[in-house]
């Protein structure tokens, strides 16, 4: 996906360009600073001897030397000091001149600390904010791969009425007893639910406490092209077959006869056409239902855009669950149409998926920020919504 949070030690990340939340001197510091000068050896210090230093809000780059990295972005971020003093417009300039510097260079891929919001002080969800948006708005016309690494998952925070709101909705609506299928580590694993003989009921009805029993887990699938075609159903007890006594196997076998009369004067082709249209297809009609251009749904979804010439040169491409649900967020579909769009992938929603139930909160309360979606699923440890 081209926007990502990750946790981890970005001197080890394998991209273009890692960003270096330095000081003015650029002569190093404590941090993320002094880590990134220790990783790269003494000829990186070398080099930012002849920068000169570098304002705060501006950036400058330099070789990476011994990191895995090609270049270090050193961008200044703000000092906090209490937000009366043009600390968002500052944090805003670093990050947006530090992604324009590596478009100069042409990265396809870079990592930003969080900057500003150790020993400056920044307020994390407010400095989360300002990076959010302003990588956003840059990937909206350039096309890179861009992380947002933190160092440790305890030290992460967002919007703190939204988790809030959203920690009691989790309480209140995961099915703990049952087994959950995790998206991390195990990403397309899907769970599928049936209802009464020829319905397909939500579960996400009044009902689902008796849909509780039916969940069972498909198989992992993953994000590749299938021979079969994506859109088979997925056959709940009820539907399967099953042992009856000789008297209802009869009348079963009649109303079979009837109902395949017609079937013997169609043709392959024709029966070929009566199929339920694909992923791609239903995603391809609802982007021109709802006027969108195509770039505008994947970047909305943030999908890459050569899986989404994937998606579109290949009817019977099997997505994970994850891209069904990105694009189902762009999309901004009800969880009704939500549910019938992931049917198309063989998907479906579950109470017993932490996941499913963190999205099922945004789309019930209208909220298909998909950007907000994912911070809440890092702070559950949950895998994001994307590629």
């Amino acid at each position: 996906m081209p926007f990502q949070i990750i946790t981890g030690d970005i001197t080890r990340l394998e991209v273009d360009a890692i960003v270096n939340a330095a000081n003015t001197s650029l002569l190093g510091g404590g941090g993320v600073d002094g880590a990134i000068h220790r990783a790269a050896g003494p000829k990186l210090l070398e080099e930012c001897r002849t920068l000169h230093g570098c304002e705060v809000g501006q950036a400058k780059a330099t070789g990476g030397y011994n990191l895995p990295a090609r270049y270090v972005i050193h961008t200044v971020g703000p000092i906090w000091r209490g937000g009366g003093s043009g600390e968002e417009e500052l944090l805003t300039s670093a990050y947006r001149n530090s992604l324009m510097l590596a478009a100069e260079k042409e990265c396809e891929s870079v990592a930003f600390p969080m900057i500003s919001a150790g020993v400056y002080g920044y307020p994390f969800d407010k400095a989360l904010r300002v990076a959010t948006d302003t990588i956003r708005a840059f990937l909206q016309d350039h096309e890179m791969q861009v992380y947002l690494v933190i160092f440790s998952r305890s030290s992460f925070r967002f919007d703190d009425d939204i988790y809030s709101d959203l920690s009691r909705y989790v309480r209140a609506n995961l099915e703990e007893d049952e087994p959950r299928s995790s998206f991390l580590g195990n990403i397309a694993k899907s769970i599928a639910f049936g209802g009464t003989s020829g319905k397909r009921d939500s579960i996400f009805s009044s009902g689902r406490g008796a849909m509780k029993k039916e969940a069972r887990a498909s198989e992992a699938m993953r994000e590749e092209p299938l021979e079969e075609s994506a859109d088979e159903d997925i056959l709940c007890d009820e539907e399967k077959p099953r042992k009856e006594t000789p008297e209802f196997a009869g009348a079963a076998m009649a109303q079979a006869s009837m109902l395949a009369a017609p079937m013997q004067n169609m043709s392959l082709a024709q029966a070929l056409e009566n199929l339920d249209e694909s992923f791609s297809q239903a995603l391809l009609r609802m982007i021109d239902e709802r006027g969108m251009k195509d770039s505008e749904c994947y970047k909305k979804a943030n999908i890459d855009r050569k899986l989404f010439s994937k998606i579109r040169g290949d009817v019977h491409y099997r997505p994970s669950k994850q891209t069904v649900l990105a694009f189902a967020v762009a999309l901004e579909l009800s969880l009704e149409e939500t549910e019938s769009f992931l049917k198309k992938a063989g998907y479906a929603l579950s109470h017993a998926s932490k996941s499913d139930v963190i999205v099922e909160y945004f789309i019930n309360n209208g909220n298909y920020d998909l950007y907000t979606i994912n911070e809440a699923l890092y702070a559950f440890d949950q895998s994001l919504l994307g590629a």
